[in-house]
C-alpha cells in the first residue's frame, strides 16, 4: 500500500510539473517572436514526452500487477524463500540459488508467462531492474498473447 501511495504522489507531482512547464510553453508562443515561439514549441514537447513515459509506466504496473493477482489467486505467486542477512538484506547466494531455478524454470518452458513472471521477481531481488522489467514485459505479452518482444 504504501508503494502505491508513493506512485500516486510522485504521478501528481510530475502531473502538477508538466502542467507547469506546458503554461510557460504557451506564454512563450504567445510572445510572437520567432526565437520564443521555437522555445515555447521545444516546452511544450517536453511535458508531452513525460506525459506518455508515466501513461507506459503506469500500464506496465498496471498489468504486472494484474498478473500478480492472477498468480495470487491461483496460490502459485512466487514465496519468497531468500535467506538475508542481519541488516535484512537478501543474502547474494540466496538470490543466486533462486535465480538459477527460475532461469532453468523459464529455459524449459519459455512460453510460459508464470515462468517469466517468476524470473521478473528473481531478477528483481538479485537488483538486476533493467533484465526484471524486460523478463516482466515478457510475461505481459505472453499472458496478453502478443508478440514477444525480443
Amino acid at each position: 500500500m504504501r508503494a502505491k501511495i508513493t506512485y500516486l504522489v510522485t504521478a501528481a507531482v510530475l502531473v502538477f510539473y508538466f502542467v507547469l512547464v506546458g503554461s510557460r510553453g504557451v506564454m512563450l508562443i504567445q510572445s510572437g517572436t520567432l526565437i520564443t515561439v521555437t522555445f515555447g514549441v521545444a516546452v511544450l514537447i517536453l511535458p508531452f514526452i513525460g506525459l506518455w513515459f508515466l501513461w507506459q509506466n503506469t500500464q506496465f504496473v498496471r498489468k504486472a500487477n494484474q498478473l500478480a493477482a492472477e498468480l495470487d489467486a491461483a496460490g502459485e505467486l512466487p514465496v519468497d524463500e531468500l535467506k538475508r542477512l542481519p541488516s535484512g538484506r537478501i543474502d547474494r547466494e540466496s538470490a543466486d540459488e533462486v535465480f538459477a531455478r527460475r532461469k532453468a524454470e523459464t529455459e524449459a518452458t519459455p512460453d510460459d508467462w508464470r515462468c517469466w513472471f517468476r524470473l521478473a521477481v528473481a531478477y528483481h531481488d538479485a537488483r538486476d531492474t533493467p533484465r526484471a522489467r524486460k523478463a516482466m514485459q515478457r510475461a505481459i505479452a505472453l499472458h496478453d498473447g502478443r508478440p514477444v518482444p525480443a
